[in-house]
């Protein structure tokens, strides 16, 4: 009786399990087969869109066809938010009349609307979405609202933040970076240079206070705006960089002396020379190098010959190289006390070309 009893317990167990597993595929197979169609209907959405895209650009109002299958599409809103993304899209490609267009038909469709909508989200890449697509779209009145956003804890969001405001206010949009504390990452001082065309005078006090910053990564960029739109009134403030505890910083700060230059570049940076690290020593024999300024052949030639770090010989050989100094390398190379890590260094140099 009790083996009767537990057999057929195993059974219903056996029957529950495979039920189970019978309702998981099923529950897959109908997951997938949902994600088919919505993939298969973005897919044609996006033909559509594309075209009206294409159409709008290329054509005038009155040589376009009605489109009913974008018409029909128009009012759904995963349908909207689709073609809010190919517009922000497709404004990165075009600009001028092309560009205006396409921001046309962002007003004709009220898409604005769907795009301020995604500001109020809690999920991060549909704010950071909504803020590119206002941002693409050039709507100036969602600004105060995009503000609030340079202070958010996630990257992507107040990346995309910073990038509205500069995009929108050029230098003026800067003004964030009186109180950042987090990294601006290279990729991001890019997109913020790219967006900077010009400097408004009286601009100097907040360049300087940005360079006194305690994020490294302000300063850096701010080093960057310099040389880019070659501020020589702040000279001074660089050669105070050589003293910053960040390596990256001082490394920066040779590049835009470079950048820079005045009469007493060389002479002042062969003078701090021995109180760099090593990797600021280095960067400051590439300047020596591009400057090609001939006070620094003796300099050069007791690197290479005393200085014990190799990678220092080898800026130091490609540096009188540029200098026009192959004769003294060849001299050098052929002398029998000359360690065969110095030759070797030399014909580096010289094959190189790299003068």
């Amino acid at each position: 009786m009790f083996l009767t009893t537990s057999v057929h317990f195993l059974f219903l167990v056996f029957l529950g399990m495979l039920s189970l597993v019978l309702l998981l595929i099923i529950g897959v197979l109908i997951y997938g087969f949902y994600q088919y169609r919505e993939s298969v209907q973005i897919f044609r959405w996006s033909e559509v869109i594309n075209k009206k895209i294409s159409e709008v650009i290329v054509y005038d109002e009155e040589e376009m066809s009605a489109d009913t299958s974008f018409s029909a599409a128009s009012g759904n809103p995963l349908f909207r938010n689709l073609f809010l993304q190919k517009l922000a899209e497709s404004e990165k490609k075009f600009s001028g009349a092309a560009q205006n267009k396409l921001k046309d038909l962002f007003q004709e469709y009220g898409l604005q609307e769907e795009a301020l909508k995604k500001l109020n989200q809690k999920k991060e890449h549909i704010i950071a979405g909504g803020i590119q697509e206002l941002t693409a779209m050039q709507v100036e009145e969602a600004l105060p609202k995009i503000s609030t956003f340079l202070a958010h804890p996630s990257a992507q969001v107040y990346q995309e933040a910073q990038y509205a405001m500069v995009n929108f206010k050029g230098f003026e949009g800067l003004h964030f970076l009186n109180s950042i504390s987090s990294r601006i990452s290279e990729w991001q001082q890019l997109r913020l240079l790219i967006s900077i065309t010009r400097i408004p005078e009286n601009s100097e006090d907040s360049i300087k206070s940005w360079m006194e910053s305690s994020n490294d990564s302000v300063v850096i960029f701010t080093l960057k705006l310099l040389r880019k739109f070659q501020i020589l009134s702040l000279y001074p403030v660089v050669t105070d960089l050589l003293d910053h505890p960040a390596v990256d910083v001082r490394v920066q700060a040779v590049q835009t002396l470079l950048s820079l230059e005045n009469s007493s570049t060389i002479e002042h940076l062969m003078g701090i020379y021995s109180d760099q690290p090593v990797e600021v020593q280095k960067e400051m024999l590439k300047v020596m190098k591009k400057s090609k300024d001939q006070c620094s052949t003796d300099f050069l030639k007791n690197q290479l010959l005393n200085n014990g770090d190799s990678g220092i010989k080898v800026h130091a050989a490609e540096a009188l190289c540029a200098l026009n100094q192959q004769k003294y390398l060849t001299e050098v190379s052929q002398k029998e006390t000359s360690s065969e890590e110095l030759i070797q260094i030399i014909k580096y140099a010289l094959q190189e070309k790299v003068c």
